[in-house]
């Protein structure tokens, strides 16, 4: 079974910087109309995330959706307050649905420890990019890995470790 990471949004569901037990899932993004409404730049793929009467946390204080639609395929939502363009839309962690074995959030890689199977320590995950072909970790040391079994041989949350197979530092 391939590796993944779980697609909260286009990028993937972050930790907020602000605080730990939220995650983002979309940003304010450029106005559409003269209402207040405006795009959701990096917009979660769940539809019924951005329904009206959905509270999201904007800036630390909770914002409702009070209209939602879209525009050329992308949420536009208007909220009951005014926020900045920029400004991310999160959830409480524990609202994201649990995920399938070997699929993984963002945020529980990014930060964790990379070594190959032998030890040789590689880094660790700065980023991950959604690839035409599979995710890609972005280490701190500059390399970047496949997300695919035939690279990561594990996964470890409590260990804050990931395992990758000997021999794809090389060519990365």
């Amino acid at each position: 079974m391939p590796v993944a990471c779980a697609r909260e949004g286009t990028t993937y569901s972050r930790l907020s910087s602000s605080n730990p037990q939220l995650a983002s899932v979309g940003r304010v993004g450029k106005p559409h109309g003269l209402t207040g409404a405006f795009f959701v730049e990096q917009a979660s793929e769940d539809p019924e995330r951005f329904r009206a009467g959905v509270v999201l946390q904007v800036n630390g204080a909770p914002a409702t959706i009070v209209e939602s639609k879209r525009s050329a395929g992308r949420p536009v939502i208007r909220l009951d307050r005014e926020v900045e363009r920029g400004a991310e839309l999160e959830i409480p962690r524990a609202e994201l649905p649990s995920l399938p074995a070997d699929t993984y959030y963002v945020f529980e890689l990014i930060g964790l420890a990379v070594a190959e199977e032998g030890g040789r320590e590689l880094g660790h995950v700065q980023e991950v990019v959604s690839g035409v072909a599979n995710d890609v970790l972005e280490l701190d040391s500059g390399l970047a890995l496949p997300m695919v079994e035939d690279c990561i041989s594990l996964v470890d949350l409590e260990r804050a470790r990931i395992v990758v197979r000997t021999g794809f530092s090389e060519f990365a």
